[in-house]
């Protein structure tokens, strides 16, 4: 299992890089401080498709079963859908309630959905 938590570290270390490439120029130059929440969708979308290809292949490569016809698919998404929504929730709090610039809320919000999503895909998706 600690193996997995380190390949899922990094491969998620990854899908941040991704997400925060998409995330941030959407609050720079579209939406405004108030609105980052909006740029969180566009951004889980990009980060989603690669994140499944990382941790299906690589983070638990070997670990459980794998499903046919897109229910293994359908279930990554909705682990990281509820990750997604969590994140949200945090970059709301921070930025419209708070008042903090767009990047302070992505801090807590990757950190707390990754240990979220990790516990989810090993037990539902991957297991």
């Amino acid at each position: 299992m600690l193996g997995q938590l380190i390949r899922f570290g990094i491969a998620g270390g990854v899908s941040t890089l991704i997400y925060s490439a998409v995330y941030l120029p959407l609050t720079l130059y579209v939406f405004e401080r108030h609105h980052a929440v909006y740029a969180v969708p566009f951004a889980f979308a990009v980060a989603v498709t690669a994140g499944y290809f990382l941790h299906s292949r690589w983070s638990f490569k070997g670990h459980g079963a794998r499903e046919s016809g897109g229910t293994q698919q359908a279930k990554f998404v909705m682990v990281q859908a509820s990750g997604m929504a969590l994140n949200a929730v945090i970059t709301w709090v921070g930025t419209a309630l708070l008042g903090y610039p767009a990047w302070v809320p992505l801090l807590p919000a990757v950190a707390l959905a990754t240990i979220f999503t990790f516990i989810l895909n090993r037990w539902l998706v991957f297991g």
